[in-house]
């Protein structure tokens, strides 16, 4: 099987000065558990070449096991130092794509028509798509075949106004994703702040933060795994 994994390119966070990107966590995470269930990897990003990491997410209070591992693996960072342009993407060359988060997709794959035409193509294809923790905020503008938010009425999560008031960007951002998601008419939902939390509707997957990264990763190769055997 193979999934492709699309990270942002945008690394200013607002006007502060300070740099974002896309979070460790949340790539690490789920590029083991999909490798490890045999799929082949792709990374892409608008703009191509190595994304910006949030230097915030490899801080020693933000590392895990993955992220150590990722650090360490030749593979993994050739891989990220080589994302492809996202506009040269074909979606019927992937079985999947899955949406890792950190603040730099609001300002960038939020807005971006090759990202959205690749979540309506996929999900209209009958393939799942993952977003975690900031990353479902892209789904603002993506719509269904009719016209409405893709998100009305589904059940959705994504990264809580408590935990943005908890890293002091609530004024910063361009949006927040729980506000976003509920506007759009999705049935909104969030377990504790920092836990893992995911929900699944058919083929559309979301996951709160960064501790969900694993989860909705794993979630995602079940439904891999259900469009195999099907």
């Amino acid at each position: 099987m193979d999934v492709l994994i699309v990270l942002t390119s945008h690394d200013e966070l607002g006007a502060t000065g300070r740099k974002t990107g896309f979070w460790l966590e949340e790539l690490a995470a789920p590029y083991y558990r999909l490798e490890q269930a045999g799929a082949t990897i792709t990374l892409a990003s608008p703009k191509g070449g190595r994304p910006p990491l949030d230097p915030k997410s490899n801080e020693p209070g933000s590392q895990t096991d993955d992220t150590r591992r990722f650090e360490a693996d030749p593979k993994a960072n050739a891989a990220l130092d080589s994302t492809r342009v996202l506009s040269t993407i074909d979606p019927a060359d992937f079985d999947a794509v899955f949406y890792p988060g950190g603040h730099g997709p609001l300002w960038d794959l939020a807005e971006d028509a090759d990202s959205i035409k690749l979540i309506e193509t996929t999900l209209r294809s009958g393939k799942p798509v993952a977003l975690v923790c900031h990353a479902p905020g892209v789904l603002r503008h993506v719509t269904n075949e009719d016209g409405t938010p893709l998100v009305q009425g589904r059940p959705v999560t994504g990264f809580t106004n408590s935990e943005e008031e908890g890293v002091g960007l609530t004024e910063i951002v361009p949006f927040l994703v729980e506000d976003e998601l509920k506007a759009k008419g999705g049935d909104y939902s969030k377990g504790a702040d920092w836990s893992s939390y995911v929900v699944r509707d058919g083929l559309l997957i979301t996951g709160q933060n960064p501790a969900s990264s694993a989860e909705a990763a794993d979630v995602l190769v079940a439904a891999l795994g259900e469009r195999a055997a099907a």
